[in-house]
């Protein structure tokens, strides 16, 4: 376990969360289609999540992407997936990207797992930069980063394209160790 609080703790993915993964996603597909298309693509059904933890399971040993899950400690109920992904071991950069259930969002519970998981990637993992990505409309993200202390850096310009659309401007946000 990485931290518990509130009542609800951080860990990193295991091969007993696929089943658990599938529903998150299902049950907030609305949701995530935008942002996270290809996390739900491969987690529409359980077999389809069981090859998804074991690839997670993989790329965190090989310290290619970094996935954590964050359960309400008594009912072990997922509330909320946190990747650090786009590792850049050469000058030790990670990228933090999140999604809530709908159930848990607007509790802080991503403000506090990215507190605690900043300190993870500074102290366990060793990288010196995080990043997060945000659209500017995606205000409860924006304040993610700067209640932790993230500070904008630049717009990037046409860095997402979501499924079907156009491509979009993002914000970029960085904390350094």
């Amino acid at each position: 376990m990485i931290q518990a609080f509130n009542g609800f703790e951080i860990n990193p993915i295991h091969q007993g969360d696929a089943w658990k993964l599938c529903d998150f996603m299902i049950v907030n597909a609305d949701r995530f289609k935008r942002y996270f298309p290809n996390t739900l693509k491969e987690n529409l059904n359980p077999t389809l999540s069981q090859l998804f933890v074991e690839t997670k399971l993989r790329q965190f040993s090989n310290k290619e992407v970094f996935l954590f899950t964050l359960k309400h400690t008594e009912t072990r109920k997922l509330a909320a997936i946190v990747y650090i992904k786009e590792l850049d071991w050469s000058i030790k950069r990670g990228e933090f990207a999140y999604c809530i259930d709908y159930n848990f969002k607007g509790n802080g519970l991503i403000a506090k797992a990215i507190e605690a998981l900043s300190k993870h990637a500074f102290t366990t993992l060793k990288l010196q930069t995080l990043q997060i990505i945000v659209h500017k409309d995606n205000l409860p993200s924006i304040n993610v980063g700067l209640n932790n202390g993230f500070t904008w850096q630049k717009t990037l310009l046409k860095e997402f394209t979501p499924n079907g659309e156009q491509p979009l401007d993002m914000e970029l946000y960085e904390l350094y160790k």
